[in-house]
């Protein structure tokens, strides 16, 4: 299994890239979203990877993030869900806003994704709403936090910029809320709802904490 790529962009298509790691070429499928956050050709590029085996073909899949890369592998496990549109979703929301929009079941915003209907979306919501917890509470750290070295006689590689949108790192305070709800007894699906919408840039752990404790508050 390959589940990092660390070497020098040669070219880019509208939805690949090619990278170079000394002398062999991979082929990396991407998000738009991804995409538009990589360096120039000929500059140094890394992303974690996630490999489709089938009969007919093997296929990369590059992602800028572990939480990025695991909603890839969920969203493929939904009937009606191939990689074009998983990766579809990933672009249109990013792996934030998909974890967002999984814990609140909002699958309009899903369904906004190119390619994928309504049912689609639907089911992606229903099918994935207990696995959000888990997925919202990974450490969000990115690729472009690891140090990319070769060997001392070759230049470092500096990772893959990350696109303007998503350049601030992904919020501690996330996983930290949920995993202090859980453990005040609340069911994860239900903590991972009022996490997702209790957030908000730059929100500490304790501000979310107590603005998820008033939306789980019995209403009347």
């Amino acid at each position: 299994m390959i589940g990092r790529i660390a070497g020098r962009l040669d070219y880019r298509a509208t939805d690949h890239v090619l990278i170079d790691v000394r002398g062999v070429g991979y082929l990396v499928y991407i998000s738009d979203r991804t995409m538009a956050g990589l360096p120039a050709n000929g500059e140094a590029v890394a992303l974690y990877t996630d490999l489709l085996v089938r009969e007919d073909v093997l296929q990369l899949f590059g992602f800028t993030s572990l939480v990025e890369k695991e909603w890839h592998r969920l969203l493929m496990g939904v009937q009606g869900i191939g990689a074009k549109a998983s990766l579809a979703i990933l672009g249109a929301l990013g792996p934030e806003g998909v974890s967002k929009a999984i814990a609140l079941g909002d699958w309009h915003a899903l369904a906004k994704a190119k390619g994928v209907g309504p049912k689609i979306a639907q089911r992606a919501a229903i099918e994935l709403k207990n696995k959000a917890p888990a997925v919202m509470a990974m450490p969000g750290g990115s690729v472009a936090d690891d140090d990319v070295v070769l060997e001392d006689d070759a230049p470092a590689l500096a990772p893959a910029r990350a696109p303007r949108k998503a350049a601030e790192k992904a919020n501690p305070a996330q996983g930290e809320a949920l995993s202090a709800l859980v453990n005040l007894g609340y069911a994860p699906s239900d903590a991972a709802g009022a996490v997702a919408e209790a957030m908000t840039p730059g929100a500490t752990t304790g501000e979310v904490i107590r603005a998820a404790l008033k939306l789980l508050a019995p209403k009347g």
